[in-house]
C-alpha cells in the first residue's frame, strides 16, 4: 500500500494514498474514539457540507477571490459528494473537540484531493488546491459548520414530517373504519361515558397532524445561518460582499430559502434554534408515547384486559407462556419517545453550556438532533405499517363495556334526574349488576325508549335536553 507524507502543525503525518482525507483527518480519527459513529453514519450532513463548500466556491469565484478551474474542480468534487459519492472518507467521530473542526476539514480535504485528481495531480498536492486557502476560503469551521447543520436539519425536519403524515394517515384510516363502533370512554382509567372507536383513533390523527405543524414551524428557525461570519461574526478575511453574495448561491445550490442572519455576531452564538427543534421534538414524542400507551391499554387482555382492540401479532411473547402475544411495536415506539424526550436534557445542556461569541458543543446537539429524527421517522412509519393499518376491532366487547359500565349512568341522567341516576349507580356498584337492566327492572324508562337514549348517535355528541325533548322519554 502506498502512501503520501503530509504536513501540519503538529509535524509530518504518514496518509495512505487510497484515503482522500489528509493529515487533519487523520488525527481526529486517532484522537477521537467516542462514539464509534462517524459522519459517513448521516449521509444528509455530509450532502450538506458539500453544498456550503459548493455554495462558498461558486461566491469566491464571483467575487474574484478564486481561480476558475479551482471553482470548477471544488463544484465537481461536491457535486460528487452529494450524489452519494466518497461517504465512506468521511471518518470522524460525531463526538469532538473544536466546534466541529475536525468535521470541517474532514470535507475540505476530501473536497481538495478529489478535485487535485480531477486537476491531474496526487492526493496531498496541496500547493495546486488547498483545503485550508481553497477549499475554506472566506470561511471558518464557525460559520461553514453551522450552517452545514441547518442545512440538514432543514432536509431531515421535511422528512420526519412525512414519516409523521403516514401515521397521522394510518390513523385515519382506521376512525373511518372504526365510524359506528360505541365504546367506553374514560378518565382517571375509570369508566366515563360513551364514545366511538372512531372519535378515538380520530384524535390520534388530530394530535400528529397539530404536531406536523409544530415541526413545520420549528423547521424554519433553521432557514437563517450565518455563512460569512467566518470567526466569531465579524466576517474577518471575508469579502465584504460575501454574505451576501453567498446567500444567494446557498440558495441556488440547496434550492432551500436559506437567509442570512441580520447579526452575524449574534448568529454565531445563537443556539436558540436547536433548543427550540429538540422542545419540538420531545413534544411530538411524548404525545406518540401516550398513543401507544393508549393502544397497548386498549389491545391488553385479550381476555382479562379492555381488549376492544386487536394488534396485529407480530411474534411470540414469551418464552415460558404459551399463546402469549405481546404489543411489542409500541413498546419499541415507547422506548424511541423515552430516549428522545432524555436526549432534549442533553441539547439543552449543550446550547446552555456555549461561552462568549461561540458555542463548542455543537457536535453533541448536531448528533443528538440527527439521531432523535432518524429514530422518530423509523418508528413512526413501523408503527403506521406494522401495527396501525392491521389493527380490528372488536364491536361486541366494546358496545358489551359500554352496556355494562355504571358510566352509562351519565348517559341517562338528564332523563332520570340526579336522584334516580345516583340510585341506579349505588345499585349497580353494590350487586354488580348492569346499568341498562336496573333501568328496566325499576320501570324508569320502558326498552324501547332506553334503547333510543344509548344509540350511539344520541351519546356521542350535545343534544338538546330541554323539556320537549325530555318529556319523551320520562315525565317530569
Amino acid at each position: 500500500m502506498s502512501t503520501r507524507m503530509e504536513h501540519d502543525l503538529i509535524g509530518d503525518k504518514e496518509i495512505s494514498n487510497e484515503c482522500y482525507y489528509g493529515v487533519q483527518t487523520a488525527r481526529a480519527a486517532e484522537n477521537f474514539h467516542i462514539t464509534g459513529v462517524t459522519l459517513s453514519s448521516f449521509p444528509t450532513f455530509i450532502i450538506s457540507l458539500a453544498k456550503v463548500k459548493k455554495a462558498a466556491a461558486l461566491a469566491n469565484y464571483e467575487l474574484g477571490l478564486l481561480a476558475e478551474n479551482k471553482k470548477n474542480v471544488i463544484c465537481d468534487a461536491c457535486d460528487e459528494i452529494i450524489a452519494g459519492k466518497y461517504h465512506d472518507q468521511f471518518v470522524v467521530d460525531m463526538f469532538q473537540g473544536g466546534a466541529g473542526t475536525s468535521t470541517n476539514m474532514n470535507a475540505n480535504e476530501v473536497i481538495a484531493n478529489i478535485g487535485l485528481e480531477k486537476m491531474g495531480h496526487q492526493k496531498g498536492e496541496y500547493k495546486f488546491l488547498h483545503p485550508n486557502n481553497d477549499v475554506n476560503l472566506s470561511q471558518s469551521t464557525n460559520d461553514a459548520y453551522p450552517t452545514a447543520l441547518r442545512v440538514a436539519l432543514y432536509e431531515k425536519l421535511g422528512e420526519l414530517t412525512g414519516s409523521m403524515s403516514i401515521i397521522k394517515n394510518s390513523f385515519a384510516k382506521k376512525a373511518a373504519e372504526f365510524k359506528d363502533i360505541i365504546k367506553m370512554g374514560r378518565t382517571q382509567l375509570q369508566d366515563a361515558v360513551p364514545m366511538t372507536l372512531e372519535q378515538e383513533f380520530r384524535t390520534y390523527a388530530v394530535m400528529i397532524g397539530e404536531d406536523i405543524q409544530r415541526v413545520t414551524e420549528a423547521q424554519q428557525l433553521v432557514r437563517e445561518m450565518n455563512l460569512g461570519a467566518t470567526a466569531i461574526g465579524t466576517g474577518i478575511n471575508a469579502h465584504p460582499d460575501y454574505a451576501k453574495t453567498v446567500e444567494a448561491k446557498l440558495q441556488e445550490v440547496t434550492g432551500r430559502p436559506f437567509v442570512t442572519a441580520g447579526d452575524l455576531v449574534e448568529a454565531t452564538q445563537d443556539t436558540g434554534a436547536y433548543v427550540q427543534i429538540s422542545g419540538v421534538l420531545k413534544r411530538v414524542a411524548t404525545k406518540m408515547s401516550k398513543i401507544c400507551n393508549d393502544l397497548r391499554l386498549l389491545s391488553s387482555g385479550p381476555r382479562t384486559g379492555f381488549g376492544e382492540i386487536n394488534l396485529p401479532a407480530m411474534q411470540p411473547g414469551s418464552s415460558i407462556m404459551p399463546g402469549k402475544v405481546n404489543p411489542v411495536i409500541p413498546e419499541v415506539v415507547n422506548q424511541v419517545c423515552f430516549q428522545v424526550i432524555g436526549t432534549d436534557i442533553s441539547v439543552t445542556m449543550a446550547c446552555e453550556g456555549g461561552q462568549l461569541q461561540l458555542n463548542v458543543f455543537e457536535p453533541l446537539i448536531a448528533y443528538n438532533l440527527f439521531n432523535s429524527i432518524n429514530m422518530m421517522r423509523n418508528a413512526f412509519e413501523t408503527l403506521a405499517y406494522t401495527c396501525v393499518d392491521g389493527i380490528t376491532a372488536n364491536p361486541e366487547r366494546c358496545k358489551s363495556l359500554v352496556l355494562n359500565s355504571i358510566g352509562l349512568v351519565t348517559a341517562l341522567n338528564p332523563y332520570l334526574g340526579y336522584e334516580n341516576s345516583t340510585m341506579v349507580a349505588k345499585i349497580a356498584l353494590e350487586t354488580g349488576g348492569s346499568v341498562y337492566d336496573i333501568v328496566l327492572e325499576k320501570g324508569l324508562l320502558g326498552k324501547e325508549e332506553l334503547d333510543e337514549i344509548i344509540k350511539p348517535e344520541n351519546m356521542i355528541q350535545p343534544r338538546n335536553f330541554g323539556l320537549s325533548e325530555k318529556s319523551k322519554f320520562v315525565k317530569l
